[in-house]
């Protein structure tokens, strides 16, 4: 019974990866994900990435915070010690949620520094040992965010060589950046835009390896271009930045045209006000309008009334008592 439980959750999630939204340190946090989850019901949703010497050795527990209403929802993982990595999944999985993805892309200085993200490009035998204990530790589906390489690194020889091993010992679905990181000289946002996007590696390596799940992160800015991966083979795209700054363009036509279901809401005005209960839930138990309306700026984005309503939000939502009101008063700059 175990194995088909096992079987049905990684079948349902890998549908779900055929378009996701990426972890985004300080923007992906619970919040961001409740509005993304209004605008589709479908696209998979990640947490930002969670060390895992802050779960296991800090008892962090409250990072791992989440509205049931996110599912389907993967927790992302940074570390690089394979017990510690192994417990870090087992108190995710625990907690809900639906997969547990290991980060082997993040080129920040302070991720070099604890020796995990994409460094770990350099050592596939540790990221496999990793993901090999996180396997035995869960029964969710254990997946690998990563680069084409890094530094000095020959992408066709690397490349290849990470998937394998990894692969090897149970990990089947990978979502590649499909840029290098460079570890010393470039700033985390910098490795976002310099280093040139290399898609026809992804497509390469979709074609030697057939067998694997691969999804294509990097420079998909609209939904008719996950879509043209799509259609090239891919089984999935994951959009970064484009969904956050643009989240009713990008995330609003995904459940008709990549999932074939009807979108649960017909204007990004309707989806604002479905955000009211949620909102004012937060705001009367202690929180704060800001942390959530700053994720929902940019949900009227080339529409009139998009200035206005931007304004509104940025000026008064760390106001005492800023709530559902406010957020009222910048709809009405939008009529």
């Amino acid at each position: 019974m175990g194995k088909l439980v096992k079987s049905t959750i990684k079948s349902d999630i890998n549908h779900s990866a055929r378009l996701s939204v990426a972890p985004m340190m300080d923007w992906t946090d619970r919040h961001c994900r409740y509005f993304h989850r209004l605008i589709s019901q479908h696209a998979l949703l990640y947490t930002e990435m969670v060390t895992s010497p802050a779960l296991v050795r800090g008892r962090a527990l409250h990072l791992l915070d989440y509205n049931p209403e996110e599912q389907p929802v993967a927790l992302q993982l940074g570390g690089s010690d394979p017990v510690e990595l192994a417990e870090a999944a087992k108190i995710g999985a625990d907690a809900g949620y639906c997969e547990i993805n290991l980060n082997v892309g993040c080129p920040s200085d302070r991720v070099q520094s604890g020796t995990f993200g994409a460094v770990l490009m350099r050592d596939a035998p540790l990221v496999a040992e990793c993901c090999a204990a996180m396997i035995a530790a869960v029964s969710v589906p254990v997946t690998v965010k990563c680069r084409i390489g890094v530094d000095d690194q020959e992408p066709q020889d690397v490349l290849p060589d990470f998937l394998q091993r990894v692969s090897d010992v149970g990990v089947s679905r990978f979502a590649v950046h499909a840029r290098k990181a460079w570890l010393k000289g470039l700033s985390p946002k910098e490795n976002r835009d310099i280093p040139p996007l290399d898609y026809a590696i992804v497509q390469a390596m979709k074609q030697q390896f057939p067998e694997l799940h691969l999804s294509l992160n990097g420079g998909v800015a609209t939904l008719d271009d996950a879509l043209q991966h799509l259609e090239a083979g891919l089984d999935g795209v994951m959009i970064g930045r484009a969904a956050y700054h643009q989240p009713w363009e990008v995330l609003h036509g995904v459940d008709a045209r990549v999932f074939g279901a009807e979108a649960a809401h017909k204007t990004p005005q309707e989806v604002v006000r479905a955000m009211l209960p949620y909102i004012d839930a937060h705001v009367t138990s202690g929180g704060k309008l800001g942390q959530i309306s700053k994720h929902m700026l940019g949900v009227f984005t080339g529409r009139p009334g998009a200035r206005a309503w931007r304004r509104v939000l940025s000026e008064g939502a760390h106001k005492p008592m800023a709530g559902t009101a406010l957020v009222e008063a910048a709809l009405s700059e939008l009529d």
